[in-house]
């Protein structure tokens, strides 16, 4: 094909695809506006998960109305005018870009007025093109409205998620933003219905537990460290409070939301040992350097950054992480008392000639070769694994994992008739979640009810939970269902079946017996009897192995009694 220059309205929607990908692009950049001309309030609504409609008003400083038409034009901005000023950026926006992208793939209607000036402005853009200009009586501040997004670009509206998908994408840059500025107001609504209201708070600890509750808010340990040049502050989980994914690891660069796995890596580094394998903390955290130490404008939405000085911003990170888990340091660790500890000394020493446990590799072929064969229980060992004995060896039986594989192939099983039972609590749970996580478990409702869930909204940042699945104890519903949460985190479009399954999982490893948990010899022979009869007895619903062997021939080996 021959080489030619692109349609004026091609480019721009080239463009606009650079800037805004979804809905929540939309809001993002039009928060930023409202932040950057000084608003204390802000409201936002959305109709369709924003794909419909997008309102955003707030009481900021406006658009002039000789500037008014300018707003929407590719590359006119306000915060920057010569090349030197890309490297100290003070605002949230800079580039001028934004307003032209939307309204390059959108209709927006635009009622603004700067302070001061006794009229406003009403605009109606369409496709990038005013179609309507006229003076109009309004109050100081901007409101625009973002309707009919892609209605000009079919392809790109086929790529967009569901409404929910959507709805909680602009949820998690709302709680975000509404995070790093504590002292703005921020009110949300989606269809029409109130979703999040956040009065200006004096501290931002207090829209901490506006966001994620109380009982959040105040186990946080506070993170104050700085530098001649840097300052980091905000707040970090306590060991022992972990989620199972980085969700809830946010940073703020001068009061921008970014997302960079340099600052990620550097709380972890100061936690060590303290977190789980696979587990990760809380942390919200903001980092304010001068403007000339952090380059910007290295990703079309803005949301990445470079720092000048990587290292010294990693280290300042690490160390105030660091100093925080150290002023907690005696709730966390106590010291162990070697004068208690018994210490047995054999009498002659004995070469270290320990027998080695094999997998079960059952032979023969068909059902009867997966079965577990006919085990006699014999104990108890560190009230976490089943001594028994069968007819090629000594078995050891993980009880945890065991139970977990009976458990779910009786569920499983159940499943396939029909929902799973439930029994009600006398006394309905209230949990606090988050925006995304209501609207997640809100979506998924008629699912979790065929699982023994009963979970139903009751205020925009609490569920009320009235059942649960008949295996689970009260006391494993926050787990439980912080493990759903996760599996719908981590799945983008889960197909339903695979989603009941991990969610089968989850339940069952939660209600399943724990390690360090003393059974009588007629619960660990139930457990044996119910094992035996398993389907899948040689592994748990998470691929661990339920049994170890000891063959016959190799402890005879082992105790010298070779023929």
């Amino acid at each position: 094909m021959p080489i030619r220059v692109l349609d004026p309205e091609l480019v721009a929607q080239i463009a606009a695809g650079e800037v805004i990908e979804r809905p929540a692009s939309v809001v993002k950049e039009l928060v930023e506006n409202a932040l950057d001309a000084g608003a204390s309030r802000i409201e936002l609504e959305t109709e369709g998960g924003g794909r419909s409609r997008i309102r955003v008003a707030d009481d900021g400083c406006g658009i002039p109305a000789a500037e008014a038409a300018l707003a929407f034009a590719r590359h006119a901005t306000s915060k920057i005018s010569a090349p030197e000023d890309l490297f100290r950026i003070a605002t949230l926006g800079f580039r001028g870009e934004a307003l032209a992208a939307i309204a390059a793939v959108a209709r927006i209607t635009c009622r603004t007025r700067a302070a001061g000036e006794a009229l406003g402005t009403y605009l109606r853009i369409e496709g990038g093109e005013i179609r309507e200009q006229r003076p109009l009586a309004l109050p100081p501040g901007t409101e625009m409205i973002v309707e009919d997004l892609f209605f000009n670009t079919p392809a790109r509206w086929k790529f967009l998620r569901g409404e929910g998908a959507e709805r909680r994408a602009i949820d998690l840059w709302i709680s975000r933003y509404a995070l790093a500025y504590p002292k703005v107001a921020f009110f949300l609504r989606h269809d029409r219905r109130e979703a999040l209201t956040l009065p200006a708070a004096r501290e931002p600890r207090h829209r901490l537990a506006a966001l994620y509750g109380a009982e959040v808010a105040e186990v946080l340990l506070k993170v104050s460290e700085a530098d001649e040049e840097v300052r980091i502050s905000g707040w970090i989980s306590p060991p022992g409070m972990d989620r199972p994914d980085r969700q809830e690891m946010a940073f703020f660069v001068n009061g921008r939301w970014v997302q960079d796995r340099m600052l990620p890596a550097a709380v972890l580094q100061a936690y060590h040992t303290l977190l789980p394998t696979g587990r990760f903390p809380w942390s919200f955290l903001w980092i304010d350097l001068p403007p000339d130490a952090v380059d910007v404008n290295v990703h079309p939405a803005k949301i990445e950054v470079r720092f000048r000085d990587p290292d010294r911003v990693f280290r300042l990170v690490q160390r105030a992480a660091h100093q925080a888990l150290r002023q907690m340091a005696p709730r966390v660790f106590q010291p162990v008392d070697s004068s208690t500890v018994p210490v047995s000394i054999p009498a002659r020493p004995l070469p270290p000639r320990e027998p080695t446990p094999v997998l079960p590799k059952p032979s023969g072929s068909g059902e009867e070769a997966a079965r577990l064969p006919p085990l006699r229980v014999i104990g108890q060992l560190q009230a976490t694994y089943i001594v028994a004995e069968g007819p090629d060896g000594l078995y050891l039986l993980d009880q945890h994992a065991a139970h977990e594989r009976v458990l779910y192939e009786e569920l499983l099983a159940r499943r396939q008739e029909g929902p799973l039972p439930a029994q009600p609590l006398l006394q309905p749970m209230l949990l606090e979640v988050s925006l995304e996580e209501g609207s997640l478990l809100e979506e998924h409702q008629g699912t979790l009810r065929e699982l023994g869930f009963w979970i139903e909204p009751f205020g925009p940042r609490t569920v009320r939970v009235r059942a649960i699945p008949a295996v689970l104890s009260a006391e494993a519903i926050r787990a439980v269902i912080q493990d759903l949460l996760f599996d719908l985190h981590e799945a983008r479009r889960p197909m339903e079946a695979a989603l009941e399954a991990r969610w089968i999982r989850s339940i069952c490893k939660r209600a399943a017996v724990k390690a360090g948990q003393v059974l009588s010899m007629e619960q660990m022979q139930h457990l044996v009897r119910a094992l035996e009869g398993c389907a899948t007895p040689w592994t748990c619903p998470h691929g661990r192995p339920t049994v170890l062997r000891f063959p016959l021939g190799r402890l005879a080996h082992q105790f010298g009694r070779e023929p």
